[in-house]
């Protein structure tokens, strides 16, 4: 026992001593995570999300175009400018801007007549409003489409309903409707009872407005049709009144990737071993494989551990992040990682060659499964398959066992599931370390 005490000290000792080493492994982590948690959404959700910047290019002129654009004006997601169509273009292109939005020439008039009767002006089709987008961006045009959507409707539909160009329209709409024989008679009289009906409320409107704006001196806009809805918006954490800290998940993804660069050290400084006389001084000493391997994984796991303590103890001093689950599932996920850190990097020495050849491939293991664990994302922004393939991948499970203790706020069950393929995880690693580890110099 003392020989195997004794070597965990000198790894520990050695490790301890490499200020860049240490400094690498501890600071490093801490700016990253510090960036990316602030980009998504910092503590208490107090950051401001940047507004997509949306251009417009008004080639209809009309009261319902000038609506359109200063309702999606007011939303608070975007930041909506007025341009010409081939500098919108250009903008797009460079990506200076996240789409473009084109109201054709009549919209409307033709969006007005389609509101009604289903087709724009003499039987054409429905207007269509053009948006030029950056392909990079296609998350955000989901989110400009269903906007501009609701900006439609509740503006053509004020318009139709309480603007002077709309009345108009109402009327043509109805003479129309009269004396279409294309329309069945059901529907001719169903469109003709709406319109009527419509025309009615507008001249109740005009003797209201007429009475009150005599009596107080002004006159009050009716709005339009909007969504019979609205939204209310909860955010599950662990709790009534607990805001996601984003730094809590930041913390976890750069503790996985930079902890998985130090145990890949631990591997390449074996390799080195054997190309210096240090390693045939091992071998002559009364030491078993067993005891130099183990005592090896001792060490890479107290150094993985101590690295997450002092980056959440950076966190919570910090960014106020806290375990807010169990804090035995909380030790045991760090733990199992911890270990599963070392075993991956004693399977790294086992097999790589060379230090040169094995940092390569090694280096490109180690960012792919930090890229799927969902340390530089959530694995929520995915593809639906890749999810499903990313629980194959001990990263995934460390994070998401290290979100579930801490944000989320769950129970150790929770951890349990993590824990134990972590551990599984540093349990294959290992026999494949023992099988495949040349003791000898000589392979």
């Amino acid at each position: 026992m003392i020989p195997f005490m004794a070597l965990v000290q000198k790894d520990l000792r050695l490790w301890f001593n490499d200020r860049r080493a240490v400094i690498v492994a501890i600071l490093v982590p801490i700016i990253l995570s510090s960036f990316f948690g602030y980009v998504f959404g910092g503590q208490k959700g107090s950051t401001e999300m940047a507004k997509m910047p949306v251009l417009v290019i008004d080639e209809d002129g009309s009261d319902i175009s000038r609506g359109l654009i200063t309702q999606l004006a007011g939303e608070k997601t975007l930041d909506v400018k007025l341009s010409e169509l081939e500098a919108a273009r250009a903008a797009v292109r460079k990506g200076k801007a996240t789409a473009a939005i084109v109201i054709p020439k009549d919209f409307g008039k033709d969006a007005g007549q389609a509101l009604f009767t289903g087709s724009g002006e003499n039987g054409a089709k429905k207007p269509e409003i053009g948006v030029l987008y950056d392909p990079s961006h296609t998350m955000e045009l989901g989110m400009v489409t269903g906007l501009l959507s609701g900006a439609v409707m509740q503006v053509v539909s004020k318009e139709m309903f309480t603007g002077t160009s709309g009345r108009e329209m109402v009327n043509e709409s109805l003479a129309k409707v009269q004396n279409n024989p294309q329309i069945p008679v059901g529907d001719r009289k169903a469109l003709r009872d709406l319109l009527g009906g419509v025309k009615e409320l507008n001249e109740r409107q005009d003797e209201d407005a007429q009475r009150g704006g005599a009596a107080s001196g002004r006159t009050e806009a009716v709005g339009g049709l909007s969504m019979p809805y609205v939204t209310r918006e909860e955010a599950i954490t662990s709790g009534v009144d607990v805001q996601y800290n984003g730094y809590a998940h930041a913390i976890a993804g750069m503790g996985v990737q930079f902890i998985l660069f130090m145990g890949l050290d631990v591997g390449i400084a074996l390799l080195l071993l054997r190309q210096t006389g240090l390693w045939q001084r091992l071998r002559a000493a009364p030491l078993s494989r067993a005891m130099l391997l183990g005592s090896r994984t001792v060490s890479a796991a107290l150094i993985a551990g101590f690295i997450l303590l002092t980056l959440f103890t950076f966190a919570r001093v910090a960014f106020g992040v806290h375990v807010l689950g169990s804090f035995a599932g909380f030790v045991g996920v760090c733990a199992a990682f911890s270990l599963m850190t070392a075993a991956f990097g004693l399977m790294v020495a086992a097999l790589g060659k060379t230090p040169e050849a094995t940092r390569g491939y090694s280096v490109m293991a180690t960012l792919i499964m930090v890229m799927l664990g969902g340390a530089w994302v959530p694995t929520f922004v995915f593809p639906l398959w890749l999810q499903k393939l990313t629980v194959v991948v001990p990263t995934r499970w460390a994070i998401d066992g290290m979100d579930g203790m801490t944000w989320r706020g769950l129970g150790f069950s929770s951890a349990v599931a993590p824990i134990v393929v972590l551990l599984l995880f540093a349990l294959g690693f290992g026999l494949v370390a023992v099988m495949w580890f040349r003791w000898r110099t000589d392979g």
